[in-house]
């Protein structure tokens, strides 16, 4: 510390401003504030990476309806900053409202990584909660609290599943840290008074020229140039600020008026939005019936999304100092409206490529049955063929110890089946799926197979025993067994690569099975009536594959995160700064507020569509978005055009008619606590700040 961070007294006046000592340049006060916004951002963005998935996979939800919770939270993590701001500016002070919700925060973290722990309410011990109800209720509160401050290995006490607990328990101990930390440095930081919000005075001086324009809307009373002209009966007179400037409160209806002329700029932004932050839910929603085998690696869902900061990292400075330049040299007049609006036509592509895949990774997707079918196919527990005729449908020959092709769709449940040339009538229950077994005396038993393809990536394996007496199968620390002969087990839930199967007989003789497996498909592993234990007990083992494996690779998801991308990059860095070139100098913060605001209606939006949920395919749902985007990019072009650009500083200084030393009082208003301090202390030879403002 004594090298890196000297505490000699720097020769800079503005270093003299800050705290001492001093570390690589910058007041030690400074590496607090960083520190606590890493920690907090890492809180927020890890613990909303994983929480679809937790939707999903733990409290059960359907894809929709964790959409729309997700959205629903997103939307108050960006509504309640404004809140806190006038809390901060108008009562209890910026530092105490930090900390005060930074403990909300913390404790919203907490209770969310509780909520996760399947074993507090997992009785009976089978890796399943038995009262959702609590674990719903607790994750709600934590995420309300969380809002109000504002792929996971497996782990458990009784049974191993998804590790949400630590997923979200590494945020909760990360916001922990940051609250430690920011309190630390409290010494280090100016605590000035609440001056009021200048949010609520702009609200405030609009809602009386609305009232005022409404108490005279008969013909009468001659038009104003502008609504907000009707203002000026109580905000036309003299007052002072709390730098005791003199200034024309109109001063305070022209600032307004530049704001409005932005905020009406915002209106369709919202729909960009919708779309960028669906990467959390409907992107990783998407990943989740992909293949994360990326060779030396394995990218869970979630951890998709850090493909969004990567490139951002990679596309802010070729776009500063590449693309831009060029377009410039060739003669294009590239103003930031059109960058926000050809920002916006990119993310709409990112949803044009999203739909694509979706409808690639569909074409994977076995043809589950309808509420008004059955499927059924045929295994062979014998070695030699057998013939089938299903009645209504074409005779087919089943091999040996092998299954029929593919499942067959049927519209009855009761259905006259030939096996062998000896009849029978089986029953099968609608919107299922079936495998009928047929052994050597041509009898047929029926088992129930599994609907949809395995969650969360996983593989879902059982075991039919074709052998002549009990067997036990095992694999990791999840034991199926004794299953008697001619009998099936029920499904291991088993992840991807080579899984080893343990078969032990009730003498204690074992066999080892490896079967390499991939992400979401099923097996059904016949043990024949040929198997013998000893080293080439598997050679007779044959595993029969009911649901194919994602075969699109996660990778291809690249391309729209690239097209979000580089549209986030035009759109939202461009439109914040276009945002505080046009505010007057007082009211960056209003505007900032009004942008916080189309992120929150923005995931409003997705929430009414996913609630909504009338297009039966998720590809069709990419497509609308994308539409709704183009036509809103369209409009927002239109708006563009016919936009003016102006010099908030120059309007200003229209109402303030200030002497040249009072202009140079104006501009250091407009500057940082730290500028204003170093003039001050050119002038008037002041003592050193030693305090970093907050």
């Amino acid at each position: 510390m004594e090298i890196l961070c000297p505490t000699l007294l720097n020769e800079s006046p503005i270093n003299q401003y800050y705290s001492h000592p001093s570390c690589l340049g910058y007041p030690v006060s400074i590496f607090f504030i960083v520190v606590n916004e890493f920690c907090e951002r890492f809180s927020y963005y890890g613990m909303k990476a994983v929480l679809v998935l937790y939707f999903k996979y733990f409290i059960g939800w359907d894809n929709d309806l964790s959409t729309t919770i997700y959205h629903t939270f997103v939307a108050l993590c960006y509504l309640t900053p404004i809140l806190g701001a006038i809390i901060a500016d108008s009562w209890l002070g910026k530092f105490k409202t930090i900390v005060y919700l930074s403990i909300v925060y913390t404790i919203g973290q907490v209770i969310m990584a509780i909520s996760a722990i399947h074993d507090i309410t997992d009785t009976n011990r089978d890796g399943t909660p038995d009262n959702m109800t609590f674990h719903t209720a607790m994750s709600m509160l934590g995420l309300i609290l969380i809002a109000l401050g504002t792929g996971a290995q497996e782990c458990g006490i009784y049974s191993k599943q998804s590790c949400f607990p630590l997923a979200f328990g590494v945020p909760a101990a990360l916001m922990v840290v940051a609250l430690i930390v920011f309190i630390a440095g409290h010494n280090m930081y100016i605590m000035e008074s609440p001056k009021g919000n200048i949010l609520l005075q702009v609200m405030k001086c609009i809602g009386f020229a609305i009232r005022n324009r409404f108490n005279h809307r008969s013909k009468q009373h001659p038009k104003r140039e502008h609504w907000m002209d009707w203002a000026e009966e109580k905000y036309d007179v003299l007052s002072y600020s709390h730098r005791h400037s003199v200034f024309l409160q109109k001063l305070l209806i022209a600032q307004v008026k530049m704001v409005l002329k932005v905020l009406f700029l915002y209106i369709p932004l919202p729909m960009f939005w919708a779309l960028f932050d669906q990467q959390g839910s409907r992107w990783t929603l998407q990943a989740t019936t992909m293949d994360g085998n990326f060779g030396a690696f394995i990218i869970q869902p979630d951890q998709m999304q850090i493909v969004n900061p990567i490139l951002i990292v990679i596309m802010v400075p070729i776009m500063d100092s590449a693309v831009y330049p060029l377009i410039k040299k060739c003669g294009l007049n590239f103003t930031p409206l059109r960058r926000m609006t050809v920002g916006m036509l990119l993310a709409s592509l990112a949803f044009v490529a999203a739909a694509l895949l979706q409808i690639q990774i569909d074409r994977t997707v076995p043809n589950f049955p309808s509420s008004s079918q059955t499927q059924v196919k045929f295994l062979n527990l014998e070695n030699t063929p057998v013939p089938v005729v299903v009645e209504g449908q074409e005779p087919f020959v089943v091999p040996g110890f092998n299954s029929s092709n593919n499942y067959m769709t049927l519209d009855t449940e009761n259905v006259t089946v030939s096996a062998g040339g000896r009849n029978a009538t089986a029953y099968f229950q609608k919107e299922s799926r079936h495998t009928v077994l047929i052994n050597a005396d041509r009898m047929l038993q029926t088992l129930n197979d599994i609907t949809e393809k395995p969650n969360q990536g996983m593989n879902a394996i059982r075991f039919v025993n074709g052998f002549r007496s009990h067997l036990n199968f095992s694999v990791k620390s999840d034991h199926l067994g004794p299953i008697a002969p001619l009998q099936a087990s029920d499904y291991f839930s088993v992840t991807h690569g080579k899984a080893s199967f343990t078969i032990e007989n009730e003498e204690g003789q074992t066999c080892h099975y490896i079967l390499q497996l991939g992400f979401g498909s099923s097996y059904t592993v016949l043990i024949p009536n040929t198997f013998t234990f000893g080293e080439s007990c598997t050679e007779n083992i044959k595993a029969i594959q009911d649901i194919n494996p994602n075969d699109i690779h996660m990778a291809w998801q690249v391309i729209q995160y690239f097209l979000m991308t580089c549209g986030e990059v035009v759109f939202s860095v461009t439109g914040l700064d276009f945002s505080y070139s046009q505010a007057p100098s007082n009211m960056k913060s209003v505007l900032q507020a009004g942008w916080l605001l189309t992120v929150a209606v923005g995931n409003i939006i997705v929430l009414i569509v996913a609630e909504a949920g009338s297009l039966p395919e998720q590809w069709a749902e990419y497509v609308l978005f994308a539409c709704l985007l183009v036509a809103v990019s369209i409009i927002f072009a239109v708006m563009a055009y016919f936009y003016t650009y102006m010099d908030p500083a120059e309007i200003e200084a229209k109402f303030m008619e200030l002497e040249p030393d009072d202009k140079k009082r104006k501009e250091l208003e407009m500057m940082t606590k730290d500028n204003l301090a170093y003039v001050n202390n050119e002038t008037s030879n002041n003592t050193d700040v030693k305090q970093t403002k907050i």
